[in-house]
């Protein structure tokens, strides 16, 4: 660790001594040489320090104490901070001058311009970009803020809360808008917009009967693909009245996308800001995953009113307060919009593939961390995603009748606060009586459990024993671990396919169809069972836990079949493929023959054959692991070659096999005409696609030649893109053709290359590595985009396991050269980038030496930024 970087404890939080009750800010923008005044209304609260205030890159221009200038020695002023040394005893004015540069601020924090407008990002410490300020938290003020502005380059102009005042400035070319926000907030949801944009206009009547008009603001063009986010904004108000008993409060709610933008979108109060990915939709352009996404970051951020915005995170430590409640949240919401079970898979599966690495690598921490280097390195699939499951556990252990009262109890009590995960926790106890003590390990215990079930059945007592065990690996600080509460959603299904009743059970405690497991290891008895049960368990993946459980591919299969859980089906089919394709690696590695395929072939086309199953789900089941999965499964001495050829391998054996009846399931299937992302047209798409996919692995002419023919003829994106994907792992003339010919048709879109940017960046060939290196001097790439750099080098590294993990070591530095250029920049992306080598000690020799020396590379050049330096001594350490 750099001498100079000092990690921030939650230990040591003490709270501010002062308070800032109400600010003023008055901004006169000019691209680079904005002034900010800041009229601060404060008062010592306790304790008897000087006034320190935060800030980074600022330049004073000047400063008064009640109405009086200050000298130069009344103060220390730097560009990072501002120090009162003896600050009056009680209420106090204190008025501050800066100049910013928004022209260039490339680290896209603070105000920045993404194009010709001007756009804030505070959180998590941008507003000390802004002015100096007590910027964290748990200092909650009352927001009025002037933007003034020349008003052909700015005729819009936006901030928090309510618009007041606004007009003209007489002799000038210039005009101002004053917006007040009544609600006291902390300084990362600050934010202003101002800029030439289009918009669309709506409005909603909320179930008390105030109107809250509606926009959406963004590039002037693009205004007709802003209508679905605008259906997702009126459909998540109206939920979460329904669902959360939550209403709107105040007069005005405004979304803008921007193309420059470090995050998904930010829940500032009352004028979110968006990436313009989570914005921008129609058919032509989007896909069904696309719609879906920008449903379910609309209602995140929406969401965040209450849960983030009312009541907010006292420090950056009780992140996953906000972030994974309001991740639950939009599950729960988007789950209801679609197919739910499909939904859980989606969400499981992200959980899987981001979340579970970082649980068992260099940087797992837990969901509420204890220290941290660098607080925007703590944006992590740990505090929103499993944050998220730990609120789904609360849920599941307290039903929805107590978990519904728990959350009324914590909007009660807690409104207007700077909250923490006991005062979440505490919120749930006193309204069901319940002791959630032990489940509280959760939040500060890192690493994925894993659950060990082994059950015997005594036909003569008619008695089925359910042996079950729990261990948590250890993880970086955490080397010894404790039992968790972990409820296990549970049936026994017997052999007509139906749930087996029993007449008593012991051992544990069992509410409804939950198990208890809250002890290293527990025998769970159940009596009066007719039949020998298969056990179906973590039933909607009830715990974020992975499961090992001794059933034979034959108990898989029947619960392939049998199961009233959608959710397991998914998870039983996985556990097949995940047999299938560890088998298959460990022959290739051996140099044996690959196993036979027979029963995965007949239990896979058997369920895409069940018309009673949403095609959703039937697609689901027949997309394998991923190579990133089956690598975490294997856990170490990975090789990706023998991963990949694997699973090449069990699609195309798979494909031969079942080509023909698959094909008829395909045509089988019409999507309704015309497109509609609805759950029927995305069920239909998804499950031709997947069969589509499977058919062009198969290596079949046909297939390829079907490809390409709907390609060419698609009328949306959704099938357009995956006709092009399948293409893009061939080595079929189709294949260039159909790029090219996208690249051709969206000249100028963004947005959509980013999508062709990612597919030339994660096929699986030995040329992609120069490919790439070529389409950075592309011109639908641009260095200084967030949006560019993740769509080639991010999908690069997390994507295209084979290419990213090449033995010489090439893959490696290509991303690390990459970071090092972007880390004086925009040093977020950088090290969000630099996460993709967090499971390197897991590769075989070759390659973990190869990943080890890039490594090294990067931690001794001078310079690094506190977020690339945070990733890289944790990886290696």
């Amino acid at each position: 660790m750099k001498p100079d970087i000092v990690p921030t404890r939650l230990e040591d939080y003490r709270a501010t001594e002062f308070a800032i009750d109400r600010v003023h800010l008055d901004f006169r923008l000019e691209p680079t040489a904005t002034r900010v005044i800041a009229t601060l209304s404060l008062r010592r609260v306790r304790g008897s320090s000087p006034l320190r205030l935060d800030g980074d890159e600022l330049r004073l221009i000047g400063a008064t104490l009640d109405g009086k200038a200050l000298q130069p020695g009344d103060y220390e002023a730097s560009a990072d901070r501002f120090i009162l040394a003896a600050p009056p005893a009680g209420v106090f004015e204190l008025v501050l001058e800066t100049e910013i540069n928004p022209t260039a601020n490339t680290q896209l924090m603070g105000l920045f311009r993404s194009g010709a407008a001007y756009c804030t990002q505070c959180e998590a410490e941008g507003f000390r970009r802004i002015t100096y300020f007590l910027d964290r938290p748990d200092v909650l003020s009352v927001y009025t803020t002037r933007i003034e502005a020349r008003k052909a380059e700015a005729p819009i102009l936006l901030g928090n809360g309510n618009p007041g005042e606004a007009g003209d400035i007489p002799g000038t070319d210039r005009h101002y808008a004053v917006w007040d926000d009544p609600h006291p907030k902390p300084s990362y949801l600050f934010a202003i917009v101002a800029g030439d944009l289009g918009a669309i206009h709506d409005s909603f009547t909320t179930i008390s009967g105030r109107k809250v008009a509606l926009a959406i603001l963004c590039e002037h063009g693009k205004e007709d693909r802003c209508h679905h986010a605008m259906d997702s904004l009126k459909r998540s108000m109206r939920w979460d009245e329904e669902v959360f008993g939550r209403e709107y409060d105040l007069d005005v709610f405004n979304v803008v996308a921007v193309s420059d933008f470090n995050m998904g979108a930010m829940e500032n109060k009352g004028l979110n800001v968006f990436n313009d990915r989570f914005v921008l939709a129609d058919p032509d352009t989007a896909t069904d995953s696309d719609y879906a996404y920008i449903e379910g970051v609309i209602a995140h951020e929406y969401f965040h009113n209450w849960t983030g915005n009312r009541i907010t995170c006292r420090d950056w430590f009780q992140l996953c307060l906000k972030e994974g409640l309001t991740v639950y949240r939009d599950q729960e919401f988007s789950a209801d919009m679609q197919s739910r079970p499909v939904k859980r898979i989606e969400d499981v599966r992200t959980l899987k593939a981001r979340q579970f690495p970082e649980d068992g690598g260099p940087l797992a921490h837990p969901v509420r961390p204890e220290s941290y280097l660098e607080i925007n390195n703590f944006y992590t699939a740990t505090v929103y995603e499993k944050g998220a499951e730990l609120v789904r556990m609360i849920r599941t252990i307290l039903g929805p009748d107590g978990f519904r009262a728990g959350m009324d109890r914590y909007f009660d009590k807690n409104d207007g606060t700077a909250a923490t995960v006991e005062d979440f926790v505490a919120a749930f106890e006193e309204a069901t009586g319940t002791d959630l003590s032990h489940f509280k390990l959760w939040y500060s215990q890192a690493g994925t459990p894993e659950i060990v079930a082994k059950g015997h059945y005594d036909a003569t007592a008619k008695r089925y024993t359910l042996n079950l065990a729990q261990t948590t690996p250890a993880t970086p600080g955490q080397q010894v671990k404790r039992p968790l509460h972990v409820p296990i959603r549970f049936g026994l299904i017997g052999p007509n396919g139906e749930d087996l009743a029993y007449t008593g059970v012991s051992g544990a405690r069992v509410t409804d169809d939950v198990i208890h497991l809250t002890e290293a290891s527990q025998a769970v008895e159940f009596t009066g069972v007719a039949a020998r049960p298969v056990p179906s368990l973590l039933r909607g993946f009830s715990a974020p836990a992975r499961l090992s459980i001794d059933l034979s591919s034959d108990d898989l299969v029947f619960l392939l079949r049998t199961d009233s859980d959608p959710f397991n089906r998914w998870q039983v089919a996985q556990m097949l493929e995940m047999r299938a394709l560890i088998a298959a690696v460990t022959a290739i590695r051996a140099g044996a023959q690959v196993p036979d395929h027979t029963t995965l072939s007949d239990a896979l086309v058997a369920a895409v054959e069940t018309e009673a199953l949403d095609p959703s789900l039937r697609a689901q089941i027949l997309a394998l692991p991923s190579e990133s999965e089956v690598a975490r499964e294997i856990g170490r001495d990975v090789d990706p070659d023998a991963i990949a050829f694997a699973r090449d391998g069990l699609r195309a054996s798979l494909a031969q096999r079942l080509g023909d009846r698959l094909a008829r399931v395909r045509d089988s299937i019409a999507p309704p005409v015309p497109y509609r992302p609805d759950a029927a047209g995305t069920g239909a798409r998804a499950l031709r696609n997947a069969i589509l996919d499977l058919l062009v692995a198969g290596g079949s002419e046909a297939a390829t030649e079907t490809a390409a023919r709907q390609f060419r003829t698609a009328d949306n994106m959704t099938d357009r893109m995956a006709a092009l994907a399948a293409l893009n792992r061939t080595r079929s003339p189709h294949r260039k053709e159909a790029l090219q010919a996208f690249r051709q048709r969206y000249e100028g879109d963004a947005l959509v290359l980013d999508k062709w940017l990612a597919l030339e960046a994660t096929a699986p060939m030995p040329e992609t590595l120069g490919r790439v290196r070529e389409l950075m001097s592309d011109p639908a790439f641009a260095a200084s985009n967030p949006n560019r750099i993740r769509a080639l080098v991010g999908s690069f590294a997390a994507a295209n396991q084979v290419q990213f993990n090449r033995t010489d070591g090439a893959g490696y530095d290509l991303v690390a050269d990459v970071v090092l250029a972007l880390d004086g920049k925009n040093p977020q992306t950088a090290a969000r980038i630099l996460v993709s080598f967090r499971s390197w000690r897991a590769l075989e020799e070759r390659r973990r030496v190869a990943a080890e020396r890039t490594l090294r590379r990067v931690a001794a050049t001078p310079s690094l930024s506190r977020d690339v330096t945070d990733i890289v001594t944790r990886t290696l350490a």
